[in-house]
């Protein structure tokens, strides 16, 4: 009962990261199964499982909140779909782990372009046009065969990529991602249920998953909804970085104390950066306050004009 209440608390933690940031609860919820032991095909299997409650809330709680793109969402969740249930059933049994170091290097060159772009004023390019489909396609197949083989990686692979396409609001991007994670989620899920059999899913851990990550849901939903999006933006990027960096440091076998020095330099460079973004955006709201305050007539010169 402690290791399921542990677990509870983890999901929540988990769907909260991922419904403010895009991503996370997939790779937070397996890692800490693979450390209490659980096989890493039942790891994956039971988080999927619990997903498909967790993002079913979540995407409801985005929708209600305004935060969805129904147009990226339709475009990406089918290819997502295919490319999970085809890493569930076919393709699970090979090794992602030679792969893991290239598609580590190449989340965290987006995720330090993430921190570049959003660390300094934002440029809309309204002649950019919307996200094609020719794009968001082979993305959601890419992205959801890395979740459902390595028991995550939707939100960390199709999170930042929508982000770099600068096409897309922050907050649009992690609430038409989360969105369409169920239907990712759901395909995964009948994936595993062919491949292992109902046996493959451990209940107990997806209902506490499930417990925490449906508390977490709908205020993660909500905080997207007032966060300013330079500040996502910014976050989203730290997340990446930080994350990946732990993924080349191991297959670079760094060991004594050269880790802990990289993480500090990179989370010295995450707070530089989420300064810098919470700066242009407090100079902004001064700008605009005093744009405002130049084109609303007071009512002193009101009665001016009205005496002359």
């Amino acid at each position: 009962m402690r290791k399921l209440l542990v677990i509870a608390l983890v999901g929540l933690a988990a769907q909260m990261v991922d419904g403010a940031l895009g991503m996370a609860y997939g790779l937070t919820s397996t890692t800490l199964l693979l450390l209490v032991g659980v096989a890493p095909a039942a790891a994956s299997a039971s988080v999927h499982l619990a997903e498909i409650g967790t993002t079913l809330a979540a995407g409801a709680a985005h929708w209600k909140f305004g935060n969805v793109d129904w147009r990226v969402v339709t475009r990406i969740a089918a290819p997502g779909a295919i490319g999970a249930f085809a890493g569930a059933t076919f393709l699970s049994a090979l090794s992602t782990e030679a792969a893991a170091p290239w598609m580590a290097a190449i989340l965290f060159t987006l995720g330090a372009y993430l921190l570049v772009r959003f660390s300094r004023p934002l440029r809309r390019n309204p002649a950019a046009g919307r996200l094609r489909g020719r794009f968001l396609g082979p993305l959601g197949l890419v992205a959801g065969f890395v979740d459902a083989t390595g028991g995550g990686g939707w939100g960390p692979v199709a999170t930042p990529a929508l982000l770099v396409s600068g096409r897309m609001e922050p907050r649009k991007v992690i609430g038409s991602v989360d969105t369409s994670e169920f239907v990712v989620a759901s395909a995964a899920s009948l994936g595993f249920l062919i491949g292992l059999g109902t046996e493959g899913f451990l209940l107990p851990i997806v209902l506490a998953l499930l417990a925490g990550g449906l508390i977490a849901a709908p205020i993660a939903a909500w905080l997207v909804r007032i966060v300013p999006g330079q500040l996502l933006g910014a976050a989203v990027g730290g997340v990446i970085v930080l994350t990946n960096a732990r993924v080349l440091m191991r297959a670079a076998e760094l060991d004594g104390a050269l880790p802990v020095l990289v993480y500090l330099l990179l989370a010295v460079g995450w707070a530089a950066a989420l300064a810098l973004a919470l700066r242009i955006l407090l100079r902004a709201r001064r700008e605009r306050a005093i744009v405002r305050a130049a084109t609303t007539p007071s009512p002193q010169r009101e009665t001016e004009k009205a005496s002359a």
